[in-house]
């Protein structure tokens, strides 16, 4: 029994045991709270995901959002939708419009300092015509990435396409020209007919009153662009009527509807060095004047014509013997000035250029005091300028130098308004209307009335001999109307054939001719006999009454 008691104490000692509270380490996080946990990280990823998703924010400004709808727009690179115009709104100064739009983060790369944007719509131009698609689809805006390092988010959109892409090699340079010509963004840049480039950019400067072009000359037709290079606007048709003749240019049928630039070196200058980017030129308005600017060393004078000037214009060639030398500047030039007291008269100015350049001399070997001192010796050699005509279809002038000899020692230096005077002679025409107004004041001095007198005395005379003479006619008909007078034809006629039968009896083989024949040679018979008696008595007369020669003359005798 001992044995049985002591197993059931050890039991109660066991549920004892059973029933105290045991401690035990209690858990940091009730699985409870993962479902809220997973949750919250869902819906942060969602809001990171969909922050993410919607792109960089950038901000675009144009002069006119036409065409532009906020939610609508899309904006494209290559075709492909990398973006959409979210807000469009005025700027505060209400002089643009701004938008904000948003960029796909794929092509955040793209939006460099020097990337582009433009409005693709509907276009019809000189180049034919652009942006069809957008007639149902509407207007969007085009990307074109830049090259630079530097990132950007604030762009201008241009409301035409640019004319290069993003960097295409190529020569950017600036022209700038006095002239409001009908330049625009696109118009083709060309080389001897041949379009290399365009024109990129337009704007007029108020301040200095000069339009400023930005040119973009494509590779490898930069290295044409040197420092010798010329530049003129080129209208499609050049006409141009002056003292030269007549001169027609046309260009290319691109250049004829709009109009475009073109660039060349003048056939007087080398081709010069290449030049650097941005370089700076002048804007000529026609080949001629661009040609007429490389003369950028010369020498002034001042023409005082004492003859009219119309016909002379600026731009007219200064001749020496047909060789060109300079040009006229001004017609007239400072007309108010005061005249130089050796002149009598009121005389026109003209301002002339002296160009050496135009020999084929280097500008290095130009010596500008030289040469104006070269032409003040000449003056005193009787070296003269007139004006001649150039054209007779047109009237045009030109101004031509000559040496007049016989004037070398009337030449008095003169100025006019700083300014040396070149010497100068009537012209052609001038010198022809004084000869004909000296001739008529000879006419007009010449005694007309006794000159008129005697020409109807003169006439007078003339009169009474026409009638003299009409006497005489009617005379001459009264006697070849007379029947006598007539009839001396037929008696003529008579004789003649009487005649032509006398000299036919007398013909070779008739008797009569025969019998002359005889007696002819029977008289040159006795005239052969004769010739000794002939001989005789021209030598010694007494023979006729002597019989002997001989004899002596009798000698008288003395008287008893």
């Amino acid at each position: 029994m001992a044995n049985d008691s002591t197993p059931k104490k050890a039991d109660t000692n066991d549920n004892n045991d059973l029933h105290r509270a045991k401690s035990s380490p209690q858990a940091r996080l009730s699985p409870i709270w993962i479902v809220p946990i997973v949750a919250v990280v869902i819906g942060l990823w969602l809001v990171y995901d969909n922050y993410a998703s919607r792109g960089t924010l950038i901000t675009l400004t144009m002069d006119s959002a036409e065409g532009i709808e906020a939610g609508s727009t899309l904006i494209r690179s290559r075709n492909v939708e990398i973006g959409r115009v979210q807000n469009v709104r005025l700027s505060d100064d209400l002089s643009h419009a701004v938008m904000t739009a948003r960029i796909q983060p794929e092509a955040e790369a793209m939006l460099r300092e020097d990337s582009r944007f433009w409005v693709v719509k509907p276009r019809i131009g000189r180049e034919g015509i652009s942006g069809l698609g957008t007639v149902l689809s509407g207007a969007y805006i085009q990307l074109e990435a830049g090259q630079s390092d530097e990132p950007e988010r604030e762009f201008t959109v241009s409301d035409t396409p640019p004319v290069a892409p993003a960097g295409q090699a190529g020569l950017q340079i600036s022209l700038v020209s006095q002239l409001g010509n009908s330049l625009r963004i696109g118009d083709p840049v060309s080389y001897q007919g041949y379009t290399v480039g365009r024109v990129e950019d337009t704007r007029f400067d108020a301040e200095s009153r000069t339009m400023h072009h930005q040119v973009f000359i494509e590779e490898p037709y930069g290295q044409l662009v040197t420092d010798s290079t010329r530049f003129w606007t080129s209208s499609g048709v050049d006409f141009q009527l002056d003292a030269d003749g007549v001169r027609v240019n046309v260009e290319s049928l691109e250049a004829l509807l709009g109009g475009g630039v073109t660039f060349g070196v003048p056939e007087d200058l080398p081709m010069g060095q290449p030049v650097e980017p941005n370089a700076r030129f002048s804007l000529y308005a026609d080949e001629n004047t661009a040609r007429e600017g490389t003369f950028n060393q010369y020498l002034e004078y001042v023409l005082l014509v004492d003859d009219t000037v119309r016909g002379l214009s600026k731009g007219a060639p200064v001749e020496f013997r047909g060789v060109r030398i300079g040009t006229v500047a001004s017609v007239p030039w400072n007309f108010t000035a005061p005249q130089p007291d050796s002149r009598s008269q009121f005389a026109i100015p003209v301002l002339i250029r002296i160009e050496p350049q135009r020999l084929g001399i280097e500008n290095a070997d130009i010596d500008i005091e030289q040469w104006d001192s070269r032409f003040k010796r000449l003056f005193g050699l009787g070296l003269r300028a007139s004006l001649k005509n150039g054209s007779l279809l047109t009237g045009a002038l030109f101004v031509d130098l000559n040496f007049q000899r016989d004037l070398a020692d009337e030449y008095v230096a003169e100025t006019f308004s700083e300014r040396t005077v070149f010497p100068t002679v009537a012209g052609g025409f001038a010198q022809i209307q004084a000869q004909i107004t000296s001739l008529l004041e000879k006419l007009n001095a010449l005694e007309v009335e006794p000159l008129l007198a005697g020409l109807d005395r003169n006439l007078q005379a003339s009169e009474s001999v026409l009638n003299e003479i009409r006497q005489v006619s009617t005379s001459i008909n009264q006697l070849l109307n007379d029947p006598d007078t007539q009839a001396v034809g037929g008696n003529v006629n008579a004789t003649l054939e009487e005649l032509r039968n006398t000299l036919q009896g007398v013909s070779p083989s008739s008797p009569a001719y025969q019998d002359l024949t005889t007696a002819i040679q029977r008289l040159d018979r006795l005239m052969r006999d004769l010739q000794p008696l002939t001989r005789t008595l021209n030598e010694n007369p007494r023979a006729l009454l002597f019989d002997n020669l001989d004899t002596q003359d009798p000698v008288p005798r003395a008287p008893r």
